[in-house]
Formats: C-alpha cells, sequence, structure tokens
C-alpha cells in the first residue's frame, strides 16, 4: 500500500530546511534507520554531494540517516533495496531527464507502489503527478518524456501563489498558466500553497497543513479546499 507525503516545499519562512515537517516524516519513516534521497534536481545548481549533505543535516534531528542515490554504481538495486525514499527540489526537467537517463523511473514506480514510504518536496512533488506540464521552474534541459510517475492521478503546482493586487507584475498568474494547460490537456492541477502537503495511502489523499489548496479542473470554476479535505475522488 502506497504511503506517501507530498509537499509544496522543503522551507518555510522563518524555519530550516525540512524542519516544519519533521514530526510527519518521523511518522512517515517510523522504524527505518536509514533513507535513499535523490538529489538530481539540484536547486541553484549544488552538487549532489552538497544536495545531499544538506538533506542528512535535517534528518538527523529525526534519527535518520541519508545516503545519496548518487553514491550508488547501480542505482536500480539501489531503489530495490531502499526502506524509505525522499526525493528533494529543484529543476523538474533536469531531476526526469535523470531519472530517465538512470533508467529507474519505472522501479522507482514499483517500489513505491508496493509499500516503500515516498516523501517530495517541489520537483519531487510535481513528478508524483502524471506529468510535469505544471511545474513553474525553466526548462534548461530536455528529458525524453513529461511522463512522471502517476502516485496520484492528477498534478501538482508547488509554491502556488496567489495574485498581489499591489504588485506591477505584469506577467500571467499561476492561475492563467494552469487555465492554459486546461485548453489542451483535461488533467485537474491542484495549487499547493507553501508548508502544505498532501498525505497518501493507498488511495486516500488528504490536505494537510494550515493553508487552502486550488484545485482547478477543466471546465470548472476553481475550487478553495480547506486542510483536511479529502481528495480520494480525484484518485
Amino acid at each position: 500500500m502506497k504511503k506517501l507525503i507530498i509537499a509544496s516545499t522543503s522551507t518555510v519562512h522563518g524555519k530550516g530546511y525540512l524542519e516544519y515537517i519533521l514530526p510527519e516524516l518521523s511518522a512517515l519513516f517510523k522504524g527505518i534507520k536509514e533513507i535513499l534521497f535523490i538529489p538530481y534536481a539540484r536547486p541553484s545548481g549544488i552538487s549532489h554531494d552538497e544536495y545531499t549533505k544538506i538533506a542528512r543535516g535535517a534528518f538527523a534531528k529525526i534519527g535518520i540517516d541519508v545516503i545519496g542515490l548518487h553514491e550508488f554504481k547501480n542505482p536500480i538495486e539501489a531503489i530495490n533495496n531502499a526502506r524509505g525514499i525522499f526525493t528533494g527540489g529543484g529543476n523538474t526537467f533536469l531531476l526526469v531527464k535523470q531519472l530517465y537517463d538512470t533508467k529507474i523511473i519505472s522501479t522507482l514506480k514499483n517500489v513505491v507502489e508496493n509499500g516503500i514510504p515516498y516523501f517530495g518536496t517541489s520537483a519531487g512533488s510535481n513528478i508524483a503527478g502524471l506529468t510535469v506540464h505544471n511545474t513553474n521552474d525553466m526548462p534548461i534541459i530536455y528529458p525524453p518524456s513529461f511522463n512522471t510517475l502517476g502516485f496520484i492521478n492528477f498534478n501538482i503546482n508547488p509554491h502556488y501563489l496567489d495574485p498581489d493586487p499591489n504588485s506591477k507584475h505584469m506577467g500571467e498568474t499561476r492561475e492563467t498558466r494552469i487555465n492554459e494547460f486546461h485548453t489542451l490537456n483535461s488533467i485537474p492541477v491542484l495549487g499547493l500553497r507553501e508548508g502544505s502537503w498532501l498525505y497518501v495511502k493507498g488511495s486516500k489523499i488528504v490536505l494537510k497543513g494550515d493553508l487552502f489548496a486550488r484545485l482547478f479542473e477543466k471546465g470548472k470554476q476553481p475550487k478553495e479546499l480547506p486542510p483536511e479535505t479529502d481528495l480520494s475522488y480525484l484518485m
């Protein structure tokens, strides 16, 4: 049975890396002493080693060790042997390219679908949906496919931002871009605001955190969903 936390962000204002969500991670990875970290998204272009060091420091606070996937000669074997998996944020296109290049995408999907706990933030949450079409990232590299893991039957727009009525910015809003997506696609999109996450257990999905999320469905008006909303009907 699937067990996932799909979070908008790794860091909220005023708190350290993953600090806001550590109690939930302690429960998700209960009884697990070591998890596998997928550092491929490389935020701000940092190295795999640097990124793994950051993740290792956060998980040390709850007594869990972290080892980077890049440290293994055989990444498929590493995924198959993992007791828990964390995919961090950064550039979603780079992450997906690496998942395909290392040929681990089907293995990753299989182990998580069969019960290995998974935690994703930002780019690591984008790949939990059906495609990467709703990432906010620049396509700095071209992956073989935009199709991803499909742990949930909709897409995530992490770091969802509401329009600022006082801003002089004249570019597209997140809502505008998602509506453009729905002129060509029918996949529902959930805008996750900072500090919000989805808890997935089997086919049950519940919105967690203190903030509402915004659900976009083709041909419908967007809906504001309060914390503790059950989204299982989207599965």
